[in-house]
């Protein structure tokens, strides 16, 4: 029976809130860690009696930092329940506005949310241990990501018509279509975000060649890993099927319908959290558990279409002798892979003839009774399924977001690292940021819209076994 709990309350460098408690024994070793999301947001059942055609407004509220994501697996949803194909220009809109989003949300997190981790040190002092303390070691670094960041924003607000909460996306299409002036613009941008996006690749790469021991087996367990891929099993982040395999090179599933989701996916309820535990029905909960995202995506994919994120797949391949990488910390890299590929292909679709036109939508009279749309959002797989009358309003609605995916996952990987570090009850403020950097690697957005306003405070309370509190450590 443990002896002593510590909590972690909120975690730092994450969006939105959550905390993890870490259960010792008598001899101050960890036995379990949970990692526990605090608030409830109901989305599913307020959005009821919605007409379908609202959803890709509604939705994109349930995310401060990827409503573009949710937009995206909204309209694919409406799409569905009319029964329309896309145009080919509408298309292009979609993943174009699609990869803005990922350019943005990839550097936010990797250079101001991992990166201090990686070049300030895990022991470093908390104070500075964040984006401040990032600027004043490297302000030349902290400028690049935020200009990063700007032009993937820039580009949700050209085709979106806001940076945050984007409304360009509709059923049937696109409603804003790229002016030739914009698009030339974004391409003059190409060279030096590919370049910058490299020197946070040289950054990791660093890391961990100087922390090679640390990188290999930090967080790292066994797992089923789920991505989008093309019809070649190359990985695609707006459109394609499902491929799932194990860390032993098992596929799962392949080439498998999302829509059909249900057949393959359910969902475990625990008392101490706010947030589902998605499984792979075949194998049971908790056997069933898979991991969604970054590392996911490139381990379920056998390729990438794009030349420089695909040599460094290759390299990421090799890292594992089944070329399937289990270390949370490997999170990082293949985000950056990501970010990489999202740049490449944003100029591969800026090049595209089409990308301007004006024939970007289709209309129909048709009402399906249901929708499903999926995309791969930043932190993972994200669906949006809708149930609708024969009015059009939203009877019933499922939403499966890319964190859920991913929550067994964290709960493990904290679990991992809390026994690997805590032990004959040597617990440091370093050993906790290590906790909370494991959570990190999944980049999970908690609360989703939710946001604070000024200090976030990390509390640590040390109980005695009847409750008591022992010691409190604020920073």
């Amino acid at each position: 029976m443990a002896s002593k709990i510590i909590e972690i309350n909120p975690i730092t460098r994450v969006e939105g809130h959550g905390k993890v408690t870490i259960h010792l024994d008598d001899s101050g070793n960890a036995v379990s860690a949970r990692f526990h999301n605090t608030q409830f947001r109901g989305f599913e059942k307020f959005c009821e009696g919605q007409v379908f055609w609202e959803m890709p407004t509604l939705t994109p509220r349930i995310c401060g930092i990827c409503p573009v994501s949710h937009q995206l697996a909204s309209a694919k949803a409406c799409d569905a329940i009319l029964g329309v194909e896309l145009t080919r220009p509408g298309k292009l809109l979609r993943e174009l506005l699609h990869l803005g989003q990922y350019i943005q949300s990839h550097a936010l997190h990797f250079f101001h949310l991992a990166s201090p981790d990686l070049l300030l040190g895990f022991d470093s002092d908390p104070a500075t241990r964040n984006v401040i303390g990032l600027i004043g070691v490297n302000p030349e670094l902290a400028t690049k990501a935020v200009k990063m960041r700007s032009l993937g924003q820039t580009i949700i607000k050209k085709l979106g018509g806001k940076k945050v909460h984007p409304n360009a996306a509709v059923p049937g299409g696109m409603s804003t279509a790229l002016s030739i002036e914009d698009r030339d613009y974004f391409l003059r941008q190409m060279d030096w975000v590919l370049a910058d996006a490299q020197v946070g690749l040289k950054i990791w790469k660093d890391f961990a060649a100087n922390n090679s021991d640390l990188v290999e087996n930090f967080g790292k367990f066994q797992s089923g890993y789920l991505g989008m891929v093309d019809e070649n099993n190359n990985l695609a982040l707006y459109d394609g099927k499902w491929r799932l395999v194990d860390s032993k090179g098992v596929v799962l599933e392949e080439q498998y319908d999302p829509a059909k989701y249900l057949d393959i996916i359910a969902e475990y309820v625990e008392d101490w959290s706010y947030m589902k535990f998605p499984f792979y029905k075949s194998l049971g909960y908790p056997g069933g558990i898979y991991r969604a995202g970054p590392l996911a995506r490139l381990n379920a994919c056998t390729g990438i279409t794009t030349p420089i994120a695909n040599a460094e797949l290759t390299h990421f391949k090799k890292l594992s002798k089944f070329g399937f990488v289990e270390s949370s910390l490997y999170y990082h890299y293949a985000r950056l892979i990501e970010l990489i590929y999202s740049i490449e292909k944003t100029r591969e679709i800026l090049e595209d003839k089409d990308v301007t036109s004006t024939d970007i939508q289709v209309n129909s009279t048709k009402y399906n009774e249901q929708g499903v749309g999926v995309v791969e959002a930043p932190r993972g797989t994200l669906i949006h399924h809708y149930w609708s009358d024969d009015t059009g309003k939203i009877t019933k609605l499922n939403l499966i977001v890319a964190t859920g995916h991913n929550n067994a996952a964290m709960n493990r990987a904290v679990y991992e690292v809390a026994k690997e570090y805590i032990k004959k009850g040597n617990v440091t403020e370093g050993i906790l940021n290590r906790v909370e950097a494991a959570i990190r690697c999944y980049d999970p957005c908690l609360s989703c819209s939710t946001h604070a306003l000024g200090q976030m405070p990390l509390l640590i309370q040390l109980q005695a076994p009847d409750g008591s509190i022992v010691k409190e450590i604020y920073s």
